[in-house]
């Protein structure tokens, strides 16, 4: 048998943070790291398999022999198998192959913490250890300032397989292509943060990653760990946030993966009520097993910690709360309490948030969480989950449901598009117009429009227009800013030929312009989670569909005022009530000619009178464009 050496980098305090769920950096001990021992290099493995009677490192040096390299097991009960083998390094291809006590069940698996992961179909694990040298050294100092929660944020949702491919060889834009092609797309769009859709090692191309094998691993689709944090690297460099969606909530039964791991549900909860997820055929993680927390938590440190990751969107936060999510009567059993709440769940999400603002307090993390799930974005302290946004799924629904519907018939469904304020800032929201409402017959953003060509483009601007000036932070995927037509093709590319057509390229522009307005108007942000932010001028003028408000910052001379015209109509000398007196100057206009709208403005000052109207004390007379939302401030 080949030799493995007695090695650990485990101390008893170690140890005892790991089996009381409280070891957040176990991605620093477990896996495969290259060390030397007694003067010679070779690699130390460690692995969590407290069922398996034994454990080998298989692989490519051996030629997948089992037995030759068998790892010892620690005499503390931790269940921890490790051991150094001496001339293995960078570049091997490794398993671990687990016989279990239980009826000698034998198991072949990648390394749960493995920094580099084979090339889909291919399961394998790659010792890995990467020297990157960052450069975003002043991103890190300021990335307070951008991430804060008074500060303009702005998200482009991406799927890296699918924005754009290399075309002449058909084939993924590679992480350095993307950090020049990407990187200076969202630039020049005026984004401020980029959410990349999962990114950690998949094995099936149609989950669009939200089935993961690799934790601790970027995809290597588009190319190594170091290409990956160049892409990050550059994104930062150019003062752009980073996102990373991030999956706690289940993982696949495939069989290199983590469940049955050592030939026992190790990581999934061994109750299939609580750990099985019927609707997407996964397994779920064991909340109330301290050691799957610490895996956890320790897995999401460790994107902010190694890879300088910004924020984590964390995906189906609803489906981890709920005990009955997506399950009927006599499918699932009541917490001790006799509730639906899943109570591990929840202090695992507390532990979780308090664990990362800790090390990392100018980061955020955000919640798509579907639910009305009580203080979601409040401190744990306050008895929160403690996130620091939560996605408003009912805004989205709401408003693209709203929008879906011909003019002619929106003074009937006024509340849709009003009904938001009503819970606005209740948490601190995001609002998403994300993948999941573009795919699977539901049509692309465009598509959902009304109208004629020029009413759906207007529909388009105008939509974004409320987005983007109601309260909350952005998001949006990406071709939505280009019109695009088709729904999104996970195994495409976006439809980018559309922007030699003139609607399309006056929609990119839109979009661009929207942007900048958000980042340049303090008002639009800087009080966006605050009631104190937002005024309410009319909701209730159904006949006309128009809605008007005001939006304010810290400055009062910034505030300004937002009107929307939800019909085709152009409405002259239409009044509104204004707080203050003195004029108005139109700052911001979708139905300008450059956006492709019909070029209706109010291209002169407004002067306001001192007769009261929409209870304020002064008002004043505006042009109102067709289908187009208009901006103003005070002058």
């Amino acid at each position: 048998m080949a030799q493995v050496k007695v090695y650990s980098l485990f101390t008893d305090f170690d140890i005892n943070l790991f089996k009381a769920g409280k070891h957040y950096r176990l991605y620093e001990k477990f896996g495969s790291h290259i060390t030397t021992v007694d003067g010679i290099e070779g690699t130390y493995f460690a692995v969590w398999a407290p069922s398996a009677k034994q454990v080998s490192v298989i692989g490519d040096f051996n030629f997948w022999t089992e037995g030759e390299h068998q790892l010892n097991v620690r005499w503390d009960s931790s269940g921890i198998w490790e051991g150094f083998i001496p001339f293995v390094g960078k570049g091997n291809i490794y398993k671990y192959k687990i016989e279990s006590h239980n009826q000698g069940i034998k198991t072949e698996k990648a390394d749960p913490y493995a920094r580099r992961c084979e090339h889909p179909p291919k399961t394998a694990s790659i010792i890995w250890d990467d020297r990157y040298k960052w450069k975003d050294d002043e991103w890190l100092k300021k990335r307070k300032k951008h991430n804060a929660l008074d500060a303009p944020y702005s998200v482009y949702e991406v799927h890296l397989g699918s924005w754009k491919r290399q075309i002449e060889e058909d084939r993924f834009l590679s992480y350095y292509e993307l950090a020049d092609d990407l990187v200076n797309y969202v630039k020049d769009m005026n984004f401020t943060h980029v959410e990349l859709m999962p990114i950690m090692e998949y094995p099936y191309d149609p989950s669009w990653g939200y089935q993961l094998t690799g934790y601790f691993a970027p995809t290597s689709r588009f190319g190594y760990p170091e290409e990956f944090k160049y892409l990050v690297d550059k994104l930062h460099q150019n003062d752009i946030g980073i996102i990373l969606d991030w999956v706690p909530s289940h993982f696949p039964e495939d069989a290199h993966g983590l469940g049955f791991f050592d030939g026992s549900c190790l990581y999934e909860h061994p109750d299939r009520r609580k750990g099985y997820h019927q609707d997407w055929k996964s397994l779920i993680f064991n909340y109330e097993r301290n050691e799957v927390k610490s895996f956890l938590i320790s897995n999401a440190i460790f994107w902010m910690d190694q890879y300088h990751a910004d924020a984590l969107r964390v995906d189906a936060v609803a489906s981890m709360l709920f005990l009955d999510y997506s399950r009927e009567d006599g499918q699932w059993e009541p917490n001790i309490y006799g509730g639906r709440e899943n109570l591990a769940a929840i202090e695992f999400l507390k532990e979780l948030n308090k664990e990362i603002y800790a090390s990392f307090p100018d980061v955020q993390t955000i919640a798509e969480e579907s639910t009305a799930f009580p203080g979601v974005s409040k401190p744990v302290f306050l008895g929160g989950l403690g996130f620091g946004m939560k996605w408003m799924m009912g805004w989205m629904h709401d408003t693209l449901d709203y929008f879906s519907k011909d003019p002619i018939y929106r003074k009937y469904h006024q509340n849709d598009i009003t009904f938001s304020l009503a819970y606005a800032f209740s948490e601190n929201f995001m609002l998403p117009l994300s993948h999941d409402e573009v795919v699977y017959g539901k049509n692309s953003i465009l598509g959902r429009m009304p109208g004629d060509e020029w009413q759906r483009f207007a529909n388009l601007r105008l939509l974004y227009g409320y987005m983007f000036t109601h309260p909350g932070t952005k998001l949006l995927f990406m071709g939505g800013e280009i019109g695009q037509y088709n729904e999104w093709d996970f195994q495409g590319s976006l439809d980018w030929n559309l922007l030699e057509f003139k609607p399309h390229k006056d929609t990119q522009n839109f979009y661009k312009a929207l942007n900048k307005l958000y980042k340049t108007t303090p008002a639009l942000y800087e009080k966006g989670f605050s009631g104190e932010g937002f005024e309410w001028i009319s909701y209730d003028d159904h006949e006309n569909c128009v809605i008007s408000y005001i939006r304010k910052g810290y400055n009062p001379d910034e505030n300004v005022i937002v009107v929307c015209n939800l019909t085709p109509t152009t409405r002259e000398k239409y009044k509104i009530g204004v707080p203050v007196k003195g004029k108005l100057i139109e700052i911001f206009n979708s139905d300008s000619l450059e956006f492709g709208g019909s070029g209706v403005s109010n291209s002169n000052e407004i002067t306001t009178v001192k007769k009261s109207w929409n209870g304020k004390t002064f008002s004043a007379e505006i042009t109102l464009p067709p289908l187009a939302i208009t901006v103003f401030k005070y002058n």
